[in-house]
Parts: structure tokens; sequence; C-alpha cells
């Protein structure tokens, strides 16, 4: 591609590389100057203008970014996506339900190392989506990029962006009560929303004593895909009160304790083929958390065994709370 200054005589065919004012129009970048844009501009006494002029091999920005839109997401309705017209060398990939997104992170780095021009920008690995939110940007930065690098970087990367959608469709919550413990309904709430957020529904919703044996019992009458325990009192540790009542009702504990914070105090198990979750305290609350990392990847069915957990820890820090009751840093003294 040549990119320059030329007179404006010459300029019929090229892209407007800066938008000008020809008079009382403005002739916007990145349009294809013609004979009327010449004679406009000629008027208006402008004499050179800046321009990107396509040469043999050379494959200009919405043609580039639509191939390679296609090549990461070659079957956008499989992936669950939505492929925007390009414009302006750009295409967005448009979450068509909600999800987690599954990206190829090596090819994804391969891509964006071919040419310094070609570019995709996506959000990070399993990040849950609603229905319309962005997975990715594709952005040819220049006006035109050798076709021969938009063929490789569609080789490196086809099929790297997808989007898991839930497998599961309903989700039961047990909540444990003790005397002057937190409100129930908060909790509640926060846990609906995260289940409707992902497209699923609350079904069922238990308050039982704090007890393994009241726990245990409503395990067992728990019907739904997935079953959540949010207990009145923290979990602190495997042996604790509702960790020991799954395993009284016949189920497991896989995974006690996770690299994230705020939801350290998450347990991840299993009744039969039911996934459950023991919920944090913090998950009271609908900020943020570990447990809607656990939530949304085990109703999508991504596999979320104790390796994929303790992955977590790098970028699990999500919040600093000044008021916790044990502060990161000791006080200053005065």
């Amino acid at each position: 591609m040549k990119f320059g200054p030329v007179p404006v005589a010459d300029a019929r065919g090229a892209i407007l590389a800066h938008s000008v004012m020809a008079g009382t129009k403005k002739l916007r970048k990145g349009m294809m100057l013609d004979d009327t844009h010449v004679a406009l501009l000629a008027e208006a006494g402008v004499s050179e203008v800046v321009v990107a002029r396509l040469e043999h091999g050379d494959c200009h920005e919405d043609e580039a970014a639509r191939h390679l839109a296609a090549a990461l997401t070659p079957d956008p309705k499989r992936a669950n996506l939505r492929v925007t017209e390009p414009f302006t060398g750009r295409v967005n990939l448009i979450a068509d339900h909600a999800g987690v997104a599954l990206l190829d992170v090596e090819a994804l780095l391969a891509f964006n190392r071919v040419n310094p021009m070609i570019t995709v920008a996506t959000v990070p690995q399993h990040q849950q989506m609603g229905a319309g939110g962005m997975v990715a940007t594709i952005k040819v930065i220049s006006y035109a990029v050798p076709l021969a690098d938009v063929q490789r970087a569609a080789e490196l990367a086809s099929g790297a962006i997808r989007l898991a959608t839930p497998i599961f469709g309903s989700a039961g919550l047990v909540v444990t009560d003790i005397p002057g413990g937190p409100p129930n309904d908060k909790g509640i709430a926060a846990m609906r929303g995260r289940v409707e957020a992902l497209g699923l529904s609350l079904d069922v919703v238990q308050i039982v004593p704090h007890a393994v044996d009241a726990l245990a019992q409503a395990l067992t009458r728990m019907n739904t895909d997935i079953v959540m325990i949010l207990t009145g009192s923290a979990t602190s540790d495997v042996e604790d009160v509702a960790p020991k009542a799954v395993r009284r009702a016949g189920g497991q504990v896989d995974r006690f304790g996770m690299p994230v914070d705020p939801g350290n105090l998450l347990f991840l198990g299993a009744l039969g083929k039911r996934p459950v979750i023991g919920l944090p305290g913090c998950a009271r609350s609908p900020a943020l958390n570990g447990a809607d990392w656990v939530l949304s990847r085990v109703a999508c069915g991504i596999p979320t065994a104790g390796a994929d957990i303790a992955a977590m820890g790098v970028g699990g820090l999500l919040k600093e709370i000044p008021t916790r009751p044990q502060p990161r840093a000791k006080p200053k003294v005065t």
C-alpha cells in the first residue's frame, strides 16, 4: 500500500486518509475519492490530500476484516455468535445467547503476531456473556494489508472464538438458617439474578436449619439440574456442615477452597450426575466473586475440576475490600 500526500488532480481512485473540508462539505477519511470528490476539492482550493492507494497483493481493510472474522468463527450459528458487517476495517463478534467465551488463546496470540495492522481483541477466557455482549472485535488498522498476511492469520486461528451456552435448564438453592444470621432474602435474590442471567430458572428454594441432617434431607429432595448451597455460617473446613451434608446425602465433594478473592470458601461436588456448588458467603451480594466464575462454567458444561479452580488464582483478585475483618496490610502506626 502506498500512503502519503498527492496532488488533488491525482487522487481519483485513492482512499482519503484524513477527513477534509471541501467548501461546506466534509469528506470523511476512508472514503474512495471519485471524480466528484476531486472536483469539490479543487473548487474549494485544496491542492493536496493525504491518501492510501492499494497495490498488487493488497486487501482492503473491510474485505480483510470480513475474511478474518469468517476464519475466526467459520460457523457463527454453531458458535452462538453474530458477526457484524465490516465498517472502517472492523467486524464485531456478538453473543447471540447468554454463555461463556471459549477462546483458543494460543491461536489468537499467533494471529496477532502476523502483522501489527491485523488485530483481534477479545474478552478474557471464560468471561460470562449476556446476549448482545461483544465477545471480540477484529480490526484492520491500516486501510489495506497484504492479502498473504490476511490468509496467514486466518489459517492460524481458524475457529478460535466461540460461545459455550448452558447445557442445564434449572437450578435449586438450599439456604441454611441460623439464629441471628444474615438475612436470607438478599442472598436468594442475588443467586436468582445469577441463575437467570445465564438463562436458567431457579426452580426450588429451600430454607432449612444449619444442621447436617436437615441439609442432607433437603439435598435428597432436590430434583433440579444444578444444586447450590448457601450456608448461614461460613463453611470453614471440608468436614463442616455443608460438605458433610453432601456426603451424607450420597454425594461427593471434589474441591473445597479456591484462590479467588472474594470467593475463597466455595466448594464443588456432585450428587450423582448433578453438580453441587457450595457457595461462599460473598454470594449473598450481587458483586462479582468466585461463585460467578464457577456457576457459569458449570452451567455451560465447561470442565471445572480442582486443577481448573486452582488455575483461577492468576487474575483471581477481584476486589479489594478495605473493611474486611482481616485487612491485607497492617494499619499505619502514627
